[in-house]
């Protein structure tokens, strides 16, 4: 998992308080600029690498290979590779992956009422 910074939380306050525990594991699975929509992009189809980076269009390929492989590392995403000339590489979330399609639903659904207010 990739970690990030876990200050303001001591031990205490995490074995007193599983919930804060449980939310920074998702905010660690998350973190990362275009993890969110990488998750929403593969939510209903497989895609290859560079129909992703079309998506998130300005990602540099090295972003886009850092965000991918800490997802698949994760366990969010599976990536296959087909014995093709040029390889074939496909994405496509797990299991875990597609639970994390609820969160990013309820994102898509706060933004929404968030402008129109």
């Amino acid at each position: 998992m990739v970690k990030i910074c876990n200050d303001g939380f001591t031990d205490c306050a995490t074995k007193e308080h599983k919930d804060i525990h449980h939310i920074m594991i998702t905010q660690n699975i998350l973190s990362g600029r275009y993890k969110h929509l990488i998750i929403w992009f593969l939510k209903e189809d497989s895609k290859r690498f560079t129909e992703i980076q079309q998506l998130l269009h300005g990602i540099s390929q090295g972003s886009l290979t850092k965000q991918l492989r800490e997802l698949e590392k994760d366990g969010v995403i599976h990536r296959t590779v087909y014995p093709e000339v040029p390889p074939k590489v496909v994405y496509h979330l797990t299991d875990k992956g597609q639970k994390l399609v609820n969160i990013i639903e309820m994102m898509e659904k706060f933004g929404s009422d968030y402008t129109q207010s």
